[in-house]
Order: C-alpha cells, then sequence, then structure tokens
C-alpha cells in the first residue's frame, strides 16, 4: 500500500491533516517531529534553522517508518522541503504526498498562535526560501491551506482514488 507524506512549511496544518487523514484511512499516523534527533530540536528551538547534514539522519528515520508501513499503508508527516528530501523518503517505500501549501501571511499567523511547539515563528522565512513545491512527475497533491482540513483531506482521498493500482 501507498504511504501518504504529509508535506509543507511549519504551520500548514500537517499534523492536523495528517492526523484526520489516518483516521479517516484506518492507518496509523506519524508525527515527523518524534523523529528529530534531540539535538535538531534544540538547534531549532534556539532559531537555528537545519541544513542537509542536521536533516540526512531525520529523513533517513522517516524513510524507515515508510518501509515498515508499506504493506498496510501509514501516514507520515515531513515538510520534505527539497525534491531531494522526498527522494530520500521515497527509498522507503511507495509514497504519495500531500503537500500543504498557503500564503506567508496564513503560515506566519498560525504559528504565532499556536503554543508548546520547538519552532518559532523566525524560521518560517528560512523554510520558504528552501521549499521546492512538488513538480508534476512526483505523485502527489498541492492543497490549499486556507481550505479546511476535511476539506483537504476530501481532496486527498478523491485523488488517492484516481490513482492506478
Amino acid at each position: 500500500m501507498t504511504v501518504i507524506v504529509v508535506m509543507g512549511v511549519a504551520g500548514s496544518g500537517k499534523t492536523t491533516v495528517g492526523g484526520e487523514l489516518a483516521r479517516r484511512l484506518g492507518v496509523p499516523y506519524a508525527e515527523a517531529d518524534s523523529f528529530h534527533p534531540k539535538a535538531n530540536i534544540e538547534k531549532m528551538s534556539s532559531g537555528h534553522p537545519l541544513n542537509d547534514a542536521d536533516r540526512a539522519p531525520w529523513l533517513e528515520a522517516i524513510a524507515g517508518w515508510i518501509g515498515e508501513h508499506e504493506p498496510n499503508g501509514g501516514v507520515v508527516s515531513s515538510s520534505a522541503l527539497k525534491r531531494r528530501y522526498r527522494d530520500v523518503l521515497r527509498t522507503g517505500g511507495d509514497v504519495w504526498f500531500l503537500h500543504l501549501d498557503g500564503p506567508r501571511d496564513v503560515l506566519a499567523e498560525r504559528m504565532k498562535s499556536r503554543s508548546g511547539h520547538f519552532m518559532p515563528p523566525s524560521l518560517l522565512d528560512s523554510q520558504l526560501a528552501d521549499l521546492e513545491r512538488l513538480e508534476p512527475d512526483e505523485r502527489g497533491l498541492i492543497a490549499d491551506i486556507t481550505r479546511s482540513p476535511g476539506d483537504i483531506v476530501d481532496t486527498a482521498l478523491t485523488a488517492l482514488a484516481k490513482e492506478p493500482k
């Protein structure tokens, strides 16, 4: 089965949409933040963006989770900002990306209003600068985050149902 990777920058709604998508599909959900080494969390908490070397073990751990869950399906979140990061995730197995995309002001407001998250709003611009949108040859869907999470999940499920088996 396909594992769905819910991707996007901080504040895009990965946890909300990913959790609902997994619930509706009846498959496990994993939050990407749980795969970060402690050093990554500390670095981001102090306002410093991660570099490719910081992200490598995190991406490999998520790819491992994908491989473990491919037989029965699953949903995992990951910023998956760059195509080469998505390429690492694809090494885990069959994946389909749900890219949550939206305006900077909406993302910034969401980040300011959430509490208890290690990612400070000051890192949003670095994530947006790194973001490489899904390309036409990548399996998946780009969804507008100004729509409700339920609408996004409905659209994703419809798109998935149309995927070749």
